[in-house]
């Protein structure tokens, strides 16, 4: 089973306490561990974790610069704890203008991790499905222009594989936190078919309980995708 995660609510958390933003990510940070410790307990195969967006770029200078900290801290510090759970770890975004300490830290942690096979994990950094899309068509574009692959191979399959998840199921689940319904361009393209479930909980206050909750709503769920189920098919036939 694949969940994806959109973590949002640190600095509202951090506002409803009087406290500093930088302190609503911390937390928010600390809660990442205990949710992914929860997730692997619960058998849960892959979890994508929307950590930075693209847009996040566009916060206070002050706001940036503390979670530039905290990536580094947690890179270097906290998340070398999945090398011990048997996570395996792919950075999924463009890295490129993150401060190169904080680069080596994900690479060294990719490198560190890359043979576990006990829970994948994505950290979706500087992370946008829009432009996930444009990366995918400028490589099928040029894959193209050089002979490798013919215009009419095109097709969904072909498609993802230019995708940053290329060899992962799509995310069966995709949980937001805060009360926010909408998908704030996570995994455009591979959310067609995902269920959704909108948490009012900030992040930080998001926990395992919450987590079954929303694992056993989704299990409720009849995930058709787009097809008819065997009483709607039935139903047809005596209208029919």
């Amino acid at each position: 089973m694949h969940v994806g995660f959109i973590l949002d609510g640190n600095g509202r958390w951090a506002a409803n306490k009087s406290l500093p933003r930088s302190v609503g990510h911390k937390k928010g940070a600390e809660n990442v561990e205990d949710i992914l410790k929860s997730c692997k307990d619960l058998g849960i195969t892959t979890v994508t974790m929307y950590a930075f967006s693209t847009e996040n770029w566009s916060r206070p200078v002050f706001e940036i610069k503390a979670l530039m900290r905290l990536f580094q801290y947690y890179l270097k510090k906290k998340l070398t704890m999945l090398y011990q759970e048997n996570v395996k770890v792919l950075t999924i975004g463009n890295i490129s203008p993150f401060p190169k300490v904080i680069k080596d830290y994900i690479k060294n942690l990719e490198e560190l991790t890359k043979n576990n096979d006990g829970m994948f994990l994505n950290l979706a950094m500087n992370y946008g499905g829009r432009s996930e899309i444009i990366k995918a068509t400028k490589g099928i574009v040029k894959a193209v222009s050089e002979g490798i692959i013919k215009i009419e191979d095109l097709d969904e399959q072909l498609f993802a594989q230019h995708l940053y998840t290329y060899g992962q199921e799509d995310p069966d689940l995709i949980i937001r936190t805060a009360g926010e319904k909408r998908l704030s361009n996570f995994l455009l393209w591979q959310s067609a078919y995902s269920e959704l479930y909108f948490v009012e909980k900030n992040w930080p206050d998001f926990n395992r309980a919450d987590l079954i909750e929303a694992l056993n709503h989704y299990k409720s769920r009849k995930r058709k995708f787009g097809s008819l189920d065997a009483t709607e098919k039935t139903a047809r036939k005596q209208v029919s």
